[in-house]
């Protein structure tokens, strides 16, 4: 069947008349069909996809539709997930995704240790400040690497201490350890777990923790998953800010990622392991129970 006809050597787009004539319809039933109202659930679809859109672009490209559909939900919208997948596959929107995952051994100063894992890859906790985690990681830029040290709330998510410098020695961990010692209340027999990187089995970071009343708690020698939770926000930090920038100066880069820690990731990312909520609403939650019992 020709869809097109052709005058000399022009082709032409093919006439109102002739479609009809293609899908067996009247011309009278097609301008009819033209001038019908679009349905209620049209409408409805097309304005989930300006909602879904402005979700898309506010929280930076970085959700996929289970959070746009959580989001959505919290705004008083009410669809299904499977819904908001399908609209997100019309609009052509696909979040930032991770770069292939690659292990990586932990380094030892050689020093023995008698450390134990108190954790045991349980990263629950009942209040804030009970079970910390944390770990180091760096981002480039053009005048060298900036090493980002975080402290990790188990009970809210929280990256309730961090430091970062141009290099990763053993002040660089205590600094953020301490932050997080003013942030929380810390509890009596709170536990502070990470890999057995040389900072974190140092003579000195042992000294910071008990002057904090902090327990110490390492994992096994590269065994990433003794560590995931840090290992996972490091992951969120790249894939959703890190690799999509290029820094060329180090002030850039911590400033850029200061702003992410306090203003996003804490305040406003929802976050899948605390029921699509924020750190910081479930830390407001447990203080507020505790304030009340």
């Amino acid at each position: 069947m020709e869809y097109a006809t052709r005058t000399g050597d022009k082709a032409c787009s093919p006439s109102i008349v002739q479609m009809c004539r293609w899908i067996e319809v009247s011309r009278g039933g097609f301008y009819e069909w033209r001038k019908r109202p679009e349905s209620a659930t049209h409408q409805r679809r097309e304005l989930l996809k300006l909602k879904i859109r402005a979700l898309f672009d506010a929280n930076n490209e970085e959700y996929g539709y289970r959070r746009i559909h959580q989001a959505l939900v919290r705004g008083g919208e009410r669809c299904c997930a499977e819904l908001v997948r399908r609209l997100m596959r019309e609009l052509g929107l696909q979040p930032c995704q991770p770069r292939p995952w690659r292990h990586s051994l932990t380094e030892q100063d050689g020093q023995e240790h008698d450390i134990p894992d108190l954790v045991r890859r349980d990263f629950t906790a009942e209040r804030p400040g009970q079970k910390m985690v944390g770990d180091i990681t760096y981002i480039p830029t053009w005048q060298g690497w900036v090493y980002l040290a975080t402290v990790i709330d188990c009970a809210t998510r929280k990256i309730v201490g961090w430091a970062m410098d141009d290099n990763y020695k053993t002040p660089l961990i205590i600094a953020a350890i301490e932050m997080a010692a003013r942030n929380l209340d810390l509890p009596e027999g709170a536990v502070f777990h990470s890999d057995r990187g040389s900072n974190y089995t140092s003579v000195n970071f042992a000294k910071a923790l008990k002057r904090l009343g902090i327990r110490q708690s390492v994992g096994r020698t590269g065994i990433c998953y003794d560590n995931a939770l840090s290992e996972s926000v490091n992951g969120s930090l790249k894939v959703e800010l890190v690799n999509r920038k290029v820094y060329s100066t180090r002030r850039k880069a911590i400033t850029d990622i200061a702003r992410w820690i306090e203003l996003r990731y804490n305040r406003t990312r929802l976050h899948s392991g605390l029921g699509y909520r924020t750190p910081q609403e479930v830390m407001d939650e447990l203080l507020n129970k505790q304030a009340a019992a």
